[in-house]
């Protein structure tokens, strides 16, 4: 007799605990057969619980405090094990404002909630026909769905031309052409010139919609570019991508999400 296949496993991720406790109840109710593996109530203990349990299928709150369900997909798309088929995402939101649109594709579904039950059955529908017919192209899709949602996302701002950086007592002023690249610290982004950095008090998030997105891209979760300030991209031996820059020693890791920006034209 055949071994049976084990049960697919979900992980919630749903900062209001009622409402993530609803959306597990339905869940069962509706698909029997799915394991309920865990419940997050934010951003980066969904990536942390989602690498540690690895569930099949992954229901992300969009608004999450300290981390958004998007971004943490995106971390999660950079963390996750090649060996491992990457989870089936459905965002859950609250807004129709979302480029609702955009999540109608094969690699991602959306949920609005409080979730309905006849939305929800088409969603499990449509997420069981995937489980049976996954492929090594899954991950590929999401990455490329991911990158497409983000600027949807982010709201146009006036592009920034100075920065004002704190170094000891002294508030220096960084024309934005000089910045060779921004990498995102704790609380903080350091602004990294040819000739030395400095701290801001922001986000990356914050800062990205102020660039000049033919000048600056986005590498890694944590780093921001000046593409004109790359000499060259290379790959190790693990293929891992990284960046050769003109005039600084150090290497930047470009992350899985971004890699498709230095494919050979």
């Amino acid at each position: 007799m055949p071994a049976m296949s084990p049960p697919p496993r979900a992980l919630i991720a749903e900062d209001e605990a009622l409402l993530a406790d609803a959306l597990s109840a339905q869940l069962q109710r509706l698909w029997p057969g799915l394991e309920i593996a865990g419940i997050a109530s934010n951003g980066m203990a969904a990536v942390e619980q989602a690498l540690a349990l690895q569930p099949d299928v992954l229901f992300l709150d969009i608004r999450m405090p300290g981390q958004s369900g998007l971004e943490a997909a995106r971390e999660l798309a950079d963390e996750w094990p090649d060996q491992r088929p990457f989870p089936l995402l459905v965002f859950i939101t609250a807004y129709d404002d979302y480029a609702i649109q955009a999540f109608e594709q094969a690699a991602i579904d959306y949920v609005l909630k409080p979730a309905n039950d006849e939305r929800l059955m088409r969603t499990v529908a449509r997420l069981q026909a995937r489980l049976k017919d996954r492929n090594d192209q899954e991950l590929e899709q999401v990455l490329a769905q991911l990158r497409s949602l983000a600027p949807t996302l982010t709201a146009p701002q006036e592009r920034l031309r100075m920065i004002r950086a704190a170094v000891g007592n002294q508030i220096r002023l960084i024309p934005v052409d000089d910045v060779v690249y921004f990498e995102a610290t704790d609380k903080y982004v350091n602004v990294v010139t040819a000739d030395g950095e400095a701290l801001i008090r922001t986000s990356l998030r914050e800062l990205i919609p102020q660039l000049d997105p033919d000048r600056f891209w986005q590498v890694h979760r944590g780093t921001v570019v000046q593409i004109t300030e790359v000499a060259a991209a290379q790959r190790d031996e693990a293929g891992k991508l990284s960046l050769k820059l003109r005039k600084r020693p150090e290497s930047l890791a470009v992350s899985r999400l971004f890699a498709h920006l230095f494919r050979q034209m």
